[in-house]
């Protein structure tokens, strides 16, 4: 009977209107994108020429908007829900179940570029007897061989392992953030939040600083590809991450968040961990393990 007692641990959501603006974002986003990148339009004389030329943001930008403007919109209903104390206990179980499975896929995603790495890395001199020649798939398979000219990689004792050491710092400071929250030490929280946010943006700095000096680029070779493809996402996973916390940090202000219920704050530390724990494998096999590659050298040099 309409207007009757609630008698379930189940939360149904109110009609909303994110679902298919989210959509409509996306599309936008990816039509953006290929108008950025290729194009879809040469006839200079249509009038939109200038929203389709190859090289024209103006659609990209737009989804990226929409897709901002529905995060705002969307996780803010989300937080209303909590804060009203919809979020049973039923429901906090789906949303964790829903973070892990999340992870899961971002663990997929980072298992298809190692397998893509470790396969080239390895059997690339068996591809090329094969016929995958660099002349038929544009591919130059002799930047996988040791002392190729032009192919240097980074000492990963100088600005890698500096990056290493801060994440592995920040992963320290997100669980006592984490702790200090289950105890009710909201200024422990704060602070511990406060510094991961810092050493985030201090990780994505550097790694910026380091793809300036390096001497090889994304193109001419695999290792280049794979190189800046691995890192290159994953550090687009830490400004995700650092922007997480840095939301989590300004809930925290607000006091959003008690002892008993902080699942928000839990699922950014979760996603932190996870960026932590794939760094590491970037740094032993990227960097550490194919170092003898080329020419070591340090950023800056």
């Amino acid at each position: 009977m309409a207007g009757a007692a609630v008698k379930h641990d189940y939360h149904l959501v109110d009609p909303s209107p994110w679902p298919f603006v989210a959509s409509l974002g996306a599309f936008v986003l990816t039509f953006g994108a290929v108008v950025f990148m290729k194009g879809l339009s040469t006839n200079e004389e249509s009038i939109f020429y200038f929203f389709l030329q190859q090289g024209s943001p103006v659609l990209m930008m737009l989804g990226f908007a929409i897709i901002i403007y529905v995060m705002f919109g969307w996780w803010g209903d989300i937080i209303k829900e909590g804060q009203k104390g919809d979020h049973t206990p039923v429901v906090d179980l789906g949303l964790r179940y829903g973070m892990l499975l999340f992870i899961v896929s971002e663990v997929m995603f980072f298992a298809a570029w190692f397998w893509m790495f470790f396969d080239m890395a390895l059997f690339h001199g068996d591809r090329a007897g094969a016929g995958w020649t660099g002349e038929a798939l544009g591919i130059d398979y002799s930047g996988w061989e040791a002392g190729v000219p032009g192919i240097q990689t980074f000492d990963p004792f100088h600005l890698p392992l500096i990056n290493t050491l801060i994440l592995l710092l920040s992963g320290t400071t997100v669980t006592w953030a984490h702790h200090a929250l289950q105890h009710g030490d909201r200024k422990g929280a704060t602070l511990g939040t406060l510094l991961t946010v810092i050493l985030g943006v201090c990780f994505t700095a550097l790694q910026v600083y380091e793809y300036t000096h390096a001497a090889f680029g994304i193109s001419g070779s695999l290792y280049g590809a794979t190189f800046y493809m691995a890192t290159g996402f994953h550090g687009a996973h830490v400004i995700i991450g650092t922007i997480f916390l840095a939301v989590c940090l300004i809930r925290l202000l607000m006091g959003h968040w008690t002892k008993e219920k902080h699942f928000g704050f839990e699922a950014a530390a979760w996603y932190w961990h996870f960026v932590d724990v794939v760094w590491l494998f970037l740094f032993a096999f990227v960097y550490v393990a194919f170092a003898g590659l080329g020419t070591v050298h340090g950023a800056g040099h």
